[in-house]
């Protein structure tokens, strides 16, 4: 068994080299030397422990409550992990969530007491529901009352703090003395990085930070594995499923969130490919090249015959599968009722008794608990050895992939055509806003953060890497914060990032443009701006179809005017270079070349593009 190295012998060792023999985060970029003590700190440990795993950054918004901690990082670990200033938690929790969506990699969140928790906790639970492991480290007390300053440290102090957010939390744990700390700290990284993936939160006693160490503690083996294999198929399961596949004439393969690993989105291609199914991907993460002849997302008559769908991490099978009256809340499948279903994923593990984003029950003919990194691959596998030297299978197979390759033509063909509508108005419709960013940018090496303005993106650009998106956007309110952490996991790699980013949601956080400007964070925002809260604005145009009342009315406590925010001049003060009001396509093109190249330079740029409020009554 290894012998755990103490955190006296961690900060000695650093002096010469911090890279483990077996990397056990599977981070290659070490940590800087920490800087040794006369005197230790219970916090100290903590940034051993961080530097261990491989932290990279913190995002954080100032408090008390981890000034010991704060200490610790800045000084005795080199500012390592890197802090990043946020103007708030909730930012601090997004910039997180979109470095871990975008990299795979873990980044830590510090939040302050029970208030800086209560401020981020709406952020900590998109983060939950979109599956991204973020380590929250928190603050509380101290819980010896006789540490505690009057007033602030009580009316800021919870009794298991971590109940604040533990319905949507992997896991919380305060511990009580400083040698619980790397134990429940090594446990919580390998709970936040096993599938499904998600945040974990851990809470530090402000007096245990800041008492002085006198003796060694601990730390996990460098050696030991952090996190443990993957969950694999059963083999008796799999040799059914792909039975039922090949005796389908017409499968589709659903697809949610098995794009969050790079090999899954190749290996995708691979499976479609073999057996002839289209793909529609529900892109919580990217998980299917847009271009590909056999991608249909989007084209939802693809269910309307289908006679078995195959689903691949999928949690929300419902919502593309069905047609939807909004008014009445009336659904109706499109899939026949004959059909078989296949689920190939993480069922109902994590699943939440208070939160409710585990959807709707799948009453699946095979269900199959497994890591579709590891299932995707072991169906192609197999499919291809049933498949070789069965000519008729061949055959039908061939005459399928023709067939989808045809409509998935037509598809991008309508939407082409689609997009020229109204194309010389001003304000600008939406495609044309998408087209005149994809025709500057097709040429680079991109990255399209969140949102994918009203799915006209996916529609007209061509996502042909893993990389170029890590998934859709969630609520209002966390777009921006998600972007800027995003920009952040590929600033390395020289890539321009855009955010096509809603105005609603900037107000939410204007301040997080000054998180980009003060760390670098070079990103181009072009903005959807059409001065509305609009999606709840159709709505209450749909309240009004239905109910007869006034269609003039609905836009009151929705529209974005009178004053308009002038976003332009709002990026500027904060350190960006920025243009705007833009309300026709043509000049679109050319202040995006400005722009882009500020951004190349170092600088964030926003363009404050104008679109239409444009209402197509559904029911």
């Amino acid at each position: 068994m290894n012998k755990p190295a103490t955190s006296a012998e961690t900060a000695k060792a650093s002096t010469n080299t911090r890279t483990p023999a077996i990397d056990p985060v599977g981070n290659s970029d070490a940590p800087p030397a920490v800087v040794p003590t006369a005197q230790r700190w219970g916090s100290d440990v903590i940034v051993d422990l961080l530097h261990q795993y491989k932290m990279p950054y913190a995002a954080l918004n100032p408090g008390a409550s981890y000034r010991g901690l704060h200490d610790s990082i800045v000084n005795y670990g080199e500012n390592y992990p890197k802090m990043m200033l946020c103007q708030h938690e909730e930012t601090a929790v997004q910039v997180a969530h979109g470095y871990a969506k975008a990299s795979g990699k873990p980044m830590v969140a510090i939040l302050h007491n029970l208030v800086g928790l209560l401020h981020a906790n709406m952020a900590v639970y998109y983060a939950y529901v979109d599956r991204v492991p973020i380590f929250i480290v928190g603050a509380t007390g101290p819980m010896d009352e006789s540490k505690r300053r009057p007033h602030i440290d009580w009316i800021h102090t919870a009794n298991v703090q971590g109940q604040a957010v533990r319905d949507y939390t992997k896991w919380d744990y305060q511990p009580h003395v400083v040698d619980g700390v790397p134990e429940s700290f090594a446990r919580a990284y390998g709970v936040m990085m096993t599938e499904p993936k998600g945040p974990v939160y851990m809470c530090y006693d402000a007096w245990l930070q800041e008492k002085e160490l006198h003796h060694d503690v601990p730390m996990p083996p460098e050696s030991a594995m952090a996190v443990p294999t993957r969950l694999a198929p059963d083999p008796a399961a799999m040799q059914k499923a792909v039975d039922l596949i090949l005796a389908a004439e017409r499968p589709v393969i659903l697809v949610e969130y098995a794009g969050r690993d790079p090999e899954a989105f190749h290996s995708l291609v691979e499976l479609a490919e073999t057996i002839g199914a289209p793909v529609y991907d529900i892109n919580a993460r990217l998980n299917f090249p847009s271009n590909h002849p056999l991608n249909m997302s989007m084209v939802k008559d693809v269910f309307r015959d289908a006679d078995l769908m195959l689903c691949l991490d999928v949690r929300d099978w419902e919502k593309p599968t069905v047609e939807l009256v909004s008014t009445t809340r009336e659904i109706a499948s499109l899939v026949p009722a004959d059909a078989r279903w296949i689920d190939i994923g993480f069922g109902d593990i994590e699943l939440s008794s208070w939160a409710m984003d585990y959807q709707r029950l799948l009453h699946a003919d095979v269900r199959i608990l497994g890591d579709t990194t590891l299932a995707i691959p072991a169906l192609s596998d197999i499919a291809k050895g049933r498949i070789s030297g069965n000519d008729k299978l061949q055959q039908r197979i061939c005459a399928r992939t023709e067939k989808t390759a045809r409509k998935h033509d037509d598809a991008r063909a309508r939407w082409l055509k689609e997009a020229q509508r109204d194309w010389d108005s001003s304000p600008m419709t939406a495609p044309r806003l998408a087209t005149e960013v994809w025709n500057v940018i097709k040429d680079e090496d991109w990255v399209l953060t969140a949102g994918t303005l009203e799915e006209w993106t996916r529609k007209l650009w061509n996502f042909d890497k893993p990389y170029r998106h890590p998934g859709a956007a969630l609520g209002t309110a966390t777009q921006i914060g998600i972007s800027l952490g995003v920009a952040l996991a590929h600033r390395d790699q020289n890539r321009l990032v855009v955010d096509i980013q809603p105005d609603g949601d900037l107000m939410f956080d204007a301040g997080a443009l000054w998180v980009a400007a003060k760390h670098k964070i070079p990103m181009l925002v072009v903005m959807y701006n059409n001065r509305a809260y609009y999606n709840d604005w159709e709505h209450q145009k749909r309240m009004a179809h239905h109910r007869g009342t006034a269609l003039d009315r609905a836009h009151i406590g929705m529209d974005m005017d009178g004053p308009a925010p002038d976003f332009a001049t709002m990026a500027k003060s904060m350190g960006w270079y920025a243009e705007g009001p833009i309300e026709r396509g043509e000049d679109v093109g050319p202040a995006l070349r400005r722009a882009i190249e500020r951004v190349k330079a170092g600088q964030p740029a926003l363009l404050d593009t104008i679109t239409q409020k444009r209402f197509e009554y559904k029911k």
